[in-house]
C-alpha cells in the first residue's frame, strides 16, 4: 500500500490503517499515532503539522512501524514509545514501572505550592520510574530528596531517569519505611502506592492489567493496606510540622480521612482531582 520511503503524513496513515480494527475511535487513534511521531522526534505538535510533507528516515521509520505492531498487541503507547510526559518532562517507563498518570502531576503541584520553604528534606516513598522524585528535585534543587521502592527493577528505572534528568535523588530500596530509622525525619513524606483493590480488576482497562506491574497497582484490604501500614509509624518519621502527601483511588477518601484522623495532633486535608474525584489526602502534624 505504501511505499518505504515514506512522509510523515504517509506514515501517519499507514498507522491509522494499521491500527483501525484496534482502536475504533478516529480521534484516539490519531492521538496516540501522533504522540509517538512527536515523541520519537522530539517534537511539538506544532513542528509535526509543519513536516508532514518530510520524508522520515528509515530509522524512524522503522521504529515507528515495531510501536504501531506492539500497540495491536495491546502494549500501551507509552511503553511502545518508551517514554512518558511528565510536568513538562519525559520519563523512561517500561513494563518494570507504572506509566505517570495527569493525577500525580497534580498531587506534585500541591506539594511545590504548599512547601515553600528553601531547604527539606524529602522522602517519596514507591518511587517506581522516580517521576515525583526527580520533578520534586528538578523543580526544587535545593532540597534533599529520597526515593524508595520495594522493587530493584523500578529503581533501576528510575536511577535511568535520574541521569537523564541530571538530577541528585538518594535511591534506596525498602518496603515502605522499613529501611529508614525514625531518628531521620523528613519534612515532606509523599507517597503514590499501589491502592487498587483486587475486585476493581474486572472494570480495568485490559492494557494495564497486561503490561503495567501488579505489584505497582494492587493492595490488599480494599486498597487500604498500604495506607494502614504506613499510617502506623508515619509520625515517627515526620518533623515537627511536616507534611505528608497521599495520592489515593477515588473511591477512599472518607475511609483514609477516618484512618489519618485517628494519629494524633494532625490535620487532615482531603482534595479532589480536576475531574472532581477525590483524589489526594495531605496529613500535616500541628506540633
Amino acid at each position: 500500500m505504501f511505499e518505504l520511503e515514506m512522509t510523515f503524513e504517509a506514515l501517519r496513515e499507514w498507522g491509522d490503517w494499521q491500527l483501525e480494527p484496534y482502536i475504533q475511535d478516529k480521534t484516539e487513534r490519531m492521538a496516540q499515532i501522533d504522540y509517538l511521531l512527536t515523541g520519537m522526534m522530539n517534537w511539538n505538535y506544532g513542528q509535526l503539522q509543519n513536516n508532514l510533507n518530510t520524508v522520515i528516515e528509515d530509522e524512524k521509520r522503522i521504529r515507528f512501524m515495531v510501536a504501531v505492531r506492539a500497540i495491536k498487541g495491546g502494549q500501551p503507547v507509552q511503553y511502545a514509545l518508551g517514554h512518558a510526559p511528565f510536568y513538562g518532562r519525559e520519563f523512561k517507563v517500561d513494563r518494570r514501572v507504572l506509566i505517570p498518570r495527569p493525577e500525580t502531576e497534580e498531587l506534585v503541584d500541591w506539594i511545590l505550592k504548599d512547601e515553600t520553604a528553601n531547604f527539606l528534606n524529602i522522602l517519596d516513598i514507591g518511587t517506581g520510574s522516580g517521576a515525583i522524585a526527580i520533578t520534586l528535585k528538578a523543580e526544587r534543587p535545593n532540597w534533599t530528596v529520597t526515593a524508595s521502592d520495594i522493587s530493584k527493577d523500578a529503581l533501576s528505572v528510575a536511577k535511568d531517569n535520574q541521569v537523564q534528568q541530571n538530577v541528585d535523588v538518594s535511591l534506596v530500596e525498602s518496603d515502605l519505611l522499613d529501611q529508614f530509622v525514625p531518628e531521620h525525619q523528613f519534612d515532606v513524606i509523599v507517597s503514590n502506592p499501589p491502592y487498587i483493590a483486587e475486585q476493581e480488576k474486572f472494570v480495568m482497562d485490559d492494557s494495564v492489567l497486561m503490561y503495567e506491574p501488579d505489584l505497582a497497582l494492587f493492595a490488599a484490604d480494599e486498597g487500604l493496606a498500604l495506607y494502614k501500614r504506613m499510617a502506623q509509624s508515619l509520625l515517627d518519621y515526620l518533623t515537627p510540622k511536616g507534611s505528608a502527601y497521599f495520592e489515593i483511588g477515588y473511591l477512599q477518601g472518607p475511609a483514609l480521612v477516618a484512618l489519618f484522623k485517628t494519629l494524633p495532633d494532625v490535620v487532615v486535608e482531603l482534595r479532589p482531582d480536576l475531574s472532581g474525584h477525590d483524589r489526594m489526602i495531605k496529613v500535616k502534624r500541628t506540633n
